[in-house]
């Protein structure tokens, strides 16, 4: 009898450990302690709450050490299997190329770049793609949206160098937070990250004004530090409106405002937003309280309430500022600041392909 009891005792413990070892692994908890950004205690410490929809992949990239910098932005290239991530600081590598499966490629270490914010990859399934990313120094080179090759060389300005301004003819901005370039050649720029810009702009393939939002304020297409741009394929702009705590949608073809969510975004503001390639969620950064959440993206014609369906709570002091995703299979890329650090996240549902 004694040992009957005993067997049941250690196969409740045995249940019990083997509970805690599951849920350590799908919910990733850790301890911070004292630890410094960057150490691999902040690499593991993150909860997921809500559908989990993501895991952590910890061996991404294979050599951590190269983050020498504060990590802003991140930008894949799917097609060539590439991830260019872009950091600050002095005497350190602005952009450091890695590959999706965390090889370490190459780094720039341009003269040309001072302060980069938002960075994105353009004409990805091209021959010839090219970096696009905004600086917001304010040195001669700064206040520009610069097009660079692959390798890093320079290939042409968007912007007065030097000069914050306001105006369209020439084009000038005040420290430009993102853009987003659509496979049609046509642009969206949010402008500016707390400088006196508040606009959305959108420019043709051969970079004239198309239209634009400008008008500082809490109001219906104004803005107050708008921080990241996504368009998706029922021709809807999505802009995270940092400084009012929401996201507002435009009519990308005649910049018509067509709706705001906030109701999400009450403790913290949007910082980053994302769509992932299967159209069904909202990938939306939050700074301040470390958190990625995914939000059920609406149907066409139809923008309503926001709804968050998951989310990746972060460890304290990682400060995640934008993302990007892998378009063929999904995997979401998070520039962090305070971690000074990249990270790959990647679907539960391993294996599948995106179109």
């Amino acid at each position: 009898m004694l040992m009957k009891k005993r067997g049941h005792t250690c196969l409740l413990a045995s249940s019990m450990a083997s509970l805690v070892v599951l849920m350590v692994v799908l919910y990733g908890c850790g301890t911070i302690g004292t630890q410094q950004p960057g150490s691999s205690s902040l690499r593991r410490d993150y909860q997921l709450l809500g559908r989990p929809l993501y895991k952590l992949e910890l061996s991404w990239p294979k050599n951590p050490e190269l983050f020498t910098g504060e990590v802003f932005g991140v930008a894949v290239n799917q097609y060539a299997g590439v991830v260019h991530v872009a950091q600050r600081g002095n005497n350190v590598p602005k952009v450091l190329v890695f590959t999706t499966d965390g090889d370490f490629l190459m780094s720039w270490n341009t003269t040309t770049l001072e302060m980069p914010h938002g960075i994105f990859v353009a004409d990805a399934a091209s021959s010839n793609p090219t970096v696009w990313i905004t600086d917001v120094g304010n040195g001669p080179y700064g206040h520009c949206i610069k097009q660079y090759s692959p390798s890093g060389k320079l290939l042409q300005v968007l912007g007065t160098p030097g000069k914050a301004g306001s105006g369209v003819n020439p084009l000038q901005f005040d420290q430009p937070a993102e853009i987003f370039v659509h496979d049609s050649g046509e642009m969206y720029i949010v402008d500016g990250d707390g400088g006196m810009n508040n606009r959305l702009i959108k420019l043709s393939k051969e970079q004239e004004v198309l239209w634009m939002h400008g008008e500082k304020g809490q109001g219906l297409a104004q803005f107050y530090i708008p921080h990241s741009v996504t368009v998706d394929n029922a021709h809807r702009v999505w802009v995270a409106d940092r400084g009012n705590k929401r996201i507002q949608v435009f009519n990308s073809i005649t910049g018509d405002w067509l709706g705001t969510w906030g109701s999400c975004f009450t403790e913290d503001a949007p910082y980053s937003v994302r769509l992932t390639p299967d159209k069904m969620y909202f990938v939306v950064v939050q700074l301040n309280t470390n958190q990625i959440s995914l939000l059920d993206a609406p149907r066409v014609g139809l923008i309503g309430q926001c709804s968050v369906v998951s989310v990746i709570q972060l460890a304290e002091e990682v400060k995640p500022h934008l993302v990007d995703l892998d378009l063929k299979t999904g995997a979401l890329y998070v520039a962090e600041i305070g971690a000074q650090q990249a990270q790959k996240f990647t679907p539960f549902s391993l294996g599948k392909s995106f179109p």
